[in-house]
């Protein structure tokens, strides 16, 4: 009989695993992937959307573009996920499935902190990262605020890059004597497994004289006073704002009863879920590992390597390591790089390698093989 196998989501986990179930050659099983975009853009990309580096079609992956044995792309709106009986409804039809690999991310509660649709730029959407690349060229001097309003949050490292390359940007316009710079982050230090990594950003924010705050949310905006104000109840004023929203799985996740304390848990082996033949991948779930791409790229192959092994009959395979490579941007062209491993040891292990051009090489390069091996192709970036 055929095994059906459904994987909602086509971001870095869906695609990871669609990949390494395609590669399998697993015979009679079709795949269908669905998603309600269009495309696949790397995170990082929204950088060189706001600071004016690329275009939106140019950091666009197509998903009708992937041509892979057993695998079909629809593009839907999933309204409704019922995991016991593996059941899936769309904006367009029902699938049921075998398996269901659920890799939707996490969304973003604008309305969740007061003020910030209305006082400031959010800068984690695609829509965000436009409209503040409409904002910046309007902003010539004040008080620039990088701000995060709760915890998690992906990509920790983000904040941080936004604030050095906030520095670059006016720099080069001849504005960065007229302008104060201020991230107001929740964790004492910016990569809190990496004291080497956090080290080195915050001496260039001393050298950039960017203050950074630490062990503070943002938790409301007063756009009548153009003022920030911080969990322990003081306030800032700003005249930019830059904020990182509160982040939430989202609402079709929420009301599956898949989810406990907002994620979904999920086995630290194989990701998978409490219902038989589900699973989950990525920022959706409560693995200890950080909200990032590259995290959800290795569960999606360990969930991949382990229902392989089911449909096989096969040995089990390794367990998640909760294992990735993340980069950093320091402006100047240079990139730092953390290699972080969070269930190796006893305690998660985060070595740093400074900033340098050799290392923003090597960041494309993920970037490109990734287009590579998802899609087939490499787009001209």
């Amino acid at each position: 009989m055929n095994t059906r196998i459904l994987v909602l989501g086509a971001g870095f986990g869906g695609l990871e695993l669609t990949t390494q179930l395609s590669d399998a050659r697993l015979g009679d099983v079709a795949i269908t992937l669905i998603d309600k975009s269009d495309a696949f853009i790397f995170g990082f990309s929204k950088f060189d959307l706001i600071f004016g580096k690329n275009t939106l079609d140019g950091v666009k992956s197509y998903y009708r573009d992937i041509v892979k044995p057993g695998v079909t792309f629809r593009q839907e709106l999933i309204t409704g996920i019922d995991a016991t009986a593996r059941r899936v409804t769309t904006d367009r039809g029902t699938y049921d499935a075998d398996i269901i690999v659920i890799a939707l991310g996490a969304d973003y509660d604008i309305d969740a902190t007061p003020g910030l649709r209305d006082g400031g730029n959010e800068f984690y959407s695609i829509e965000g990262a436009l409209k503040l690349r409409d904002v910046l060229p309007t902003f010539t001097a004040g008080r620039a605020i990088i701000g995060v309003m709760g915890e998690p949050f992906k990509c920790p490292p983000a904040p941080s890059e936004a604030a050095m390359l906030l520095d670059e940007y006016l720099t080069q316009r001849g504005l960065r004597s007229q302008v104060e710079i201020s991230i107001v982050f929740p964790f004492g230090r910016p990569i809190p497994p990496s004291p080497e990594g956090s080290k080195a950003i915050l001496d260039r924010f001393a050298e950039a004289n960017i203050k950074f705050i630490g062990n503070q949310v943002i938790t409301e905006l007063d756009p009548a006073r153009n003022v920030a104000l911080l969990r322990d109840g003081s306030a800032m004023p700003y005249d930019l704002f830059l904020g990182v929203p509160i982040h939430r799985a989202p609402g079709v996740v929420r009301a599956s009863g898949l989810v406990e304390d907002g994620w979904i848990p999920v086995d630290k082996v194989s990701l998978a879920t409490r219902f038989p033949g589900v699973y989950a991948v990525g920022d959706v779930t409560s693995a200890p590992v950080p909200k990032a791409g590259v995290f959800a790229e290795s569960a999606g192959r360990t969930a991949a390597e382990h229902i392989i092994a089911k449909i096989r009959n096969g040995a089990a395979p390794a367990p998640f390591d909760g294992a990735g490579t993340c980069y950093v941007e320091f402006g100047g062209g240079r990139v730092g790089r953390v290699d972080a491993d969070f269930l190796g040891g006893p305690s998660p292990t985060a070595p740093f390698m400074g900033p340098t051009p050799a290392t923003a090489q090597e960041k494309k390069d993920f970037g490109t093989n990734r287009r590579k091996r998802w899609f087939g192709y490499e787009p001209q970036v």
